[in-house]
């Protein structure tokens, strides 16, 4: 998931920097985008389930408007939540004004504060965690003299990972959790308008100039008085940047936390290189997230890089499409091999990550086709061993299957010579340049920087309401 925001002071055409943006952050989700645009108060929308230029065509833009603020969202959904109802931005109308809300992350006690507020009589008509969110803050704004300050208020009841986007008609308004566990950052363009996105890469497609990242539990409220934060839930608790950010989830152009996204994922191919060497004739990379380890894993060894693997540019990520069927059936038409480079040669094959196991088989099988003599498979992540309750698409130990089998026991179930992990040790190498504190790496090591949901047996995204039993 992923959000985007501009505030400026003139009325401009902030739909189209918005799809831009949007556009830029498409790699984060691909299950619906979404659109307000606030022209003086008034707040006109359109979102959609599909990737941003299919939602968003030159008429639907055209008919946002002008303005002078706007907000973006591109999400992706389980099988549960990928309906259009379930897209953002949401819209709000409340006693106080109106609000529109777009998030990126994941709630932990998510179920915990929906059912608390459907016992108070709210009526709930998605399955998103942005409407519980949009409920505490307005919940809060009935006594709070300002929407940042009922946002605060607020963030002491929300658990787990977030940032957050909120636009009132005045103001629009940053948010990241005390952890700061997914990246938010803002820029600055032209004559005062801000640009606040969840990646670098962002801003640069839309022209803006890099300011600085918002800090875990900091509110940054733009408004016409100017910039404004508050930082009274920063330093409350460890910074944990969700460090899956370097290996997969962030584009390879952005910078987090002063640490290009690039020069990270090369240095995990180097680690990979020392950890787990093996005789062969060329490293190539599965595209994308592979490819900057694969590069990295070449320089280290001194075996050569080669194209191996040619990705279709119209399918989407398929880790994160929603159920097994469709991520097999769209690895199948995903990539192609280059046979001149694997054909007699000893491959080894870079990968960005091992989750489910769902495209090795695969893949393994196009490079036999091809000729590879061997295939050697390494992760530039370690071995997943645990779901994560804060965005990312993995929601069961059953879905891991580092959980199931070893790295030999892999290897023979691929058909590769053999599997290789990135150490756990070396991940919180990766972003050694810039200037986090700490990272969150639950997902590999089980220790997670917040308390877990009460309620682990049901998934995190769906809400099942209970059945009357009067």
């Amino acid at each position: 998931m992923a959000v985007f925001g501009v505030f400026g002071l003139n009325t401009e055409n902030v739909a189209s920097s918005t799809y831009y943006g949007l556009y830029a952050l498409q790699h984060r989700g691909q299950a619906s985008s979404g659109i307000v645009v606030n022209d003086d108060g008034v707040f006109h929308s359109y979102k959609d389930s599909g990737i941003v230029n299919e939602v968003f065509t030159p008429r639907i833009l055209e008919s946002l408007g002008l303005g002078q603020m706007a907000l973006g969202n591109v999400r992706y959904g389980t099988s549960a939540t990928k309906d259009r109802i379930n897209a953002e931005p949401m819209l709000v109308n409340h006693i106080k004004g109106r609000l529109a809300i777009s998030h990126d992350g994941g709630l932990v006690n998510y179920a915990q504060l929906r059912k608390e507020l459907e016992l108070e009589g709210a009526i709930f008509h998605t399955a998103n965690e942005v409407e519980v969110i949009a409920y505490m803050i307005t919940k809060a704004r009935l006594s709070a003299p300002s929407t940042e300050t009922a946002i605060s208020k607020a963030m002491e009841k929300l658990k787990g990972g977030y940032s957050l986007l909120v636009m009132s008609p005045q103001k629009l308004i940053a948010v990241r959790d005390e952890n700061g566990l997914h990246p938010l950052c803002y820029g600055i363009r032209g004559d005062g308008e801000y640009v606040v996105a969840s990646e670098t890469c962002a801003l640069n497609t839309v022209g803006a100039t890099f300011v600085r990242e918002i800090d875990p539990g900091e509110i940054v409220v733009f408004s016409k008085d100017g910039v404004t934060c508050m930082r009274e839930h920063c330093d409350k608790k460890p910074e944990r940047l969700c460090v899956f950010e370097y290996l997969y989830t962030a584009r390879p152009d952005s910078v987090i936390n002063g640490c290009s996204v690039h020069l990270a994922r090369k240095r995990a191919g180097a680690f990979l290189a020392k950890a787990h060497p093996v005789d062969a004739d060329v490293v190539i990379g599965a595209p994308d997230s592979g490819i900057d380890a694969a590069i990295g894993y070449a320089e280290e060894s001194g075996i050569p890089y080669g194209l191996g693997l040619i990705k279709n540019k119209y399918i989407g990520r398929t880790f994160i499409d929603p159920g097994q069927n469709v991520r097999e059936d769209k690895v199948k038409i995903k990539l192609n091999p280059v046979a001149e480079t694997v054909r007699g040669k000893r491959v080894i094959l870079v990968d960005d990550s091992i989750v489910r196991g769902t495209t090795c088989v695969r893949v393994v099988k196009l490079l036999r086709d091809a000729g590879a003599t061997e295939i050697h498979i390494r992760s530039s992540a370690p071995a997943f061993l645990n779901p994560c309750y804060y965005g990312t698409d993995i929601g069961s130990k059953d879905e891991l299957i580092a959980c199931k089998y070893t790295p030999d026991e892999m290897a023979k179930l691929f058909g590769a010579d053999s599997v290789g992990f990135l150490p756990l040790e070396d991940v919180t190498k990766l972003g050694e340049s810039g200037t986090c504190k700490g990272y969150c790496k639950a997902c590999f090591d089980g220790v997670y920087p917040t308390d877990l949901p009460k309620d682990t047996g049901e998934s995190k995204y769906d809400y099942k309401i209970s059945e009357n039993k009067n």
